[in-house]
């Protein structure tokens, strides 16, 4: 794309790409879910939503946060493939909206009802959806129009999550498959972009050995995952699925061994991609062996180290170097964006404490709240004003 064209905005700079106003958002509405669900958690607030507490912490979390995080790096990639000017402006302020409008319906549905508050809240995945494929066919960039099968799994997600907290209260099956789906873009994304950081790093800091470029065995990798993920959704505790699980967990493992990690402990923005994507594996093991012997791990473990480990830890290291990079600051990570990421950790750990230790469940689930809260809101506080300035250079 034309740099005069990028340079020629005029308009707000939050609305100048799609990182900005979606990473800061994201981070800020993930710390706040997290406070208001403690609150309600420990008896001190009441929403007046009308999902069980629960149902609305897992809710704002696999399609509140995420969405925006992955609506952020989308609309940021999407015009390096195409060639194309990045959506912003009003369009990009439409999605804000809609967004917005989403957390406030699911917030009051109480008030407005769950069949009005699923129909706004479903609608952005939609429309994100529907942008991203114009995008993508307009550049006639083909190749990746599979990023929207897993936006599309996640929609559908959504519908059956509203569906199974209406007619029969259990949301099991929606949230695995949302956890699927979000899994399946990483993996996807993931694996493109953390050995693509590395080799550029390392070529320029600590020449030697590089990371495997993308290859067969990544595609049968990710088949194999796919499938794993599929039979987990919907039998989570057959042998089918445990077995599944854990040869992906190994596949898994081995793919993020060919991507030199090992080489990059002088660049921690490069280091914690990779140690962000190795709670993948350590997922699928927990989840295997919550399937093949419950008695020892229960389900939540795998759920955990899915949802606070990798989407947690991978989304902050995401978000804090497209910042970077993409505000024209230099690309590495100083001490309070180390600090920032070290608290998702701790909340990670903190939380799967929560699991096999319930006989201090409730210091270990407030003590992981509060890290997580605190991770996402230093976020907006170390990056948020880089966001809101214009590129550096």
């Amino acid at each position: 794309m034309s740099v005069e064209k990028m340079r020629a905005y005029r308009g707000p700079v939050l609305l100048s790409q799609g990182f900005r106003p979606f990473f800061l958002l994201g981070a800020l509405q993930s710390a706040v879910a997290i406070l208001i669900w403690l609150g309600w958690l420990f008896g001190w607030i009441e929403p007046k939503t009308a999902f069980a507490p629960v149902d609305w912490h897992v809710h704002e979390m696999l399609f509140g946060f995420l969405p925006a995080i992955v609506t952020g790096f989308l609309l940021t990639a999407v015009p390096n493939w195409t060639g194309r000017l990045p959506v912003r402006g009003a369009p990009l302020a439409g999605l804000v909206g809609l967004w917005l409008a989403g957390r406030l319906a699911i917030g009051w549905s109480a008030v407005i009802g769950p069949m009005a508050a699923a129909g706004v809240d479903c609608l952005y995945l939609a429309v994100l959806a529907a942008v991203i494929a114009n995008e993508i066919v307009s550049g006639r960039n083909w190749r990746n129009l599979k990023v929207l099968l897993p936006l599309t799994v996640l929609l559908a997600a959504n519908l059956l999550f509203h569906w199974q907290a209406i007619a029969n209260g259990s949301t099991d099956i929606a949230r695995r498959l949302a956890l699927s789906a979000v899994l399946a873009l990483i993996m996807l994304i993931g694996g493109r972009i953390v050995p693509s950081f590395t080799r550029n790093w390392l070529v320029r800091e600590n020449p030697g050995r590089l990371p495997a470029p993308f290859a067969r065995l990544d595609m049968l990798i990710m088949g194999l995952s796919l499938a794993a993920l599929t039979v987990w959704s919907c039998w989570p505790e057959s042998l089918a699925a445990g077995v599944l699980m854990l040869l992906a967990a190994l596949a898994n493992g081995l793919r993020l061994a060919r991507w030199a990690g090992d080489r990059t402990t002088r660049e921690p923005l490069v280091l914690v991609l990779h140690l962000s994507f190795a709670f993948i594996p350590q997922g699928f093991v927990l989840a295997g062996l919550a399937a093949l012997r419950p008695d020892l791990v229960p389900a939540a473990a795998g759920l955990h180290a899915f949802g606070v480990g990798a989407f947690g830890a991978m989304t902050l290291s995401v978000m804090i170097r497209s910042s970077l990079g993409h505000t024209g600051h230099a690309l590495t990570m100083n001490r309070p964006a180390q600090l920032v990421y070290a608290l998702v950790v701790a909340a990670t750990l903190f939380r799967l404490a929560a699991v096999f230790d319930p006989d201090r469940f409730t210091l270990w689930i407030a003590t992981a709240g509060l890290a997580w809260a605190a991770a996402f809101l230093g976020f907006c506080a170390v990056i948020g004003p880089k966001l809101l300035r214009r590129r550096l250079f």
